[in-house]
């Protein structure tokens, strides 16, 4: 969101003799003699046209879509209250455990997600476990550490991202989304996941942010950016699903 810099009230003198500096200089700094040139036609300012004006305004939202995603994450652990002290890997289980239609049997969407689980222990093989390394970062500005996590979907091609907080000493899942990602990244108070589009050049950017109120990650971006010509890469026939699954 762009940030609003508090008025200033400034003299119109002032005013007078910047301006007659501000034309010397470009004048300087371009070698014209003194001579104004002209910057071409400039476009018409048109705000923005309310379209049925006389449709009566929602009151309540069509679809349930998860804006604010707020989980215990019950049995899990945060000794001191120190979230860097949690196993990601437990907490990835924690989450299974409650999910088994998506995870167990030979027919759940994320089976070998459940059977890789098995890799992450000590004697495992790490480079099959499907929980990826961790980041902790201050995303509420309390000046404490937020859990941020991914872990693969297995066999497909989604991953799994998952942000938590420590509240009242519990570990807090404040954010959660699946999609086919291309990059994540960390700014500020928000996770910014990329995903690739099925219109070439093109992907999606989504921008989940700490709100205060709510406590919780909330969707405060989702934009369609050009990235140059590229080859297709169509997006899995899965919805994403702003829950988690």
């Amino acid at each position: 969101m762009p940030l609003r810099l508090p008025p200033r009230t400034t003299p119109v003198r002032v005013l007078a003799v910047l301006a007659a500096v501000l034309l010397a200089a470009t004048a300087t700094a371009c070698g014209d003699a003194g001579g104004l040139r002209g910057a071409g036609a400039t476009p018409t300012a048109a705000g923005p046209a309310r379209l049925w004006p006389e449709l009566p305004p929602a009151s309540s939202p069509a679809f349930e879509i998860g804006e604010v995603d707020r989980k215990v994450m019950k049995g899990v652990d945060v000794p001191g209250d120190d979230i860097r002290t949690v196993d990601p890997v437990a907490v990835v289980r924690t989450e299974i455990a409650a999910s088994p239609g998506d995870y167990q049997g030979s027919k759940a969407p994320y089976r070998e997600t459940a059977r890789r689980m098995a890799e992450c222990g000590r004697a495992g093989d790490r480079t099959r476990c499907p929980v990826l390394e961790p980041y902790f970062r201050d995303l509420t500005g309390d000046g404490r550490h937020e859990l941020t996590l991914g872990f693969r979907l297995l066999p497909g091609e989604l991953t799994a991202v998952r942000v938590y907080t420590v509240d009242r000493h519990r570990l807090m899942q404040v954010m959660a989304y699946d999609d086919a990602l291309s990059g994540v990244e960390i700014a500020g108070r928000s996770v910014i996941l990329r995903a690739p589009s099925e219109v070439t050049g093109y992907e999606y950017r989504l921008q989940w942010t700490w709100d205060p109120e709510q406590r919780a990650m909330l969707l405060t971006h989702d934009e369609m950016l050009r990235t140059g010509k590229r080859e297709d890469s169509p997006r899995p026939s899965v919805t994403p699903s702003a829950s988690p699954r």
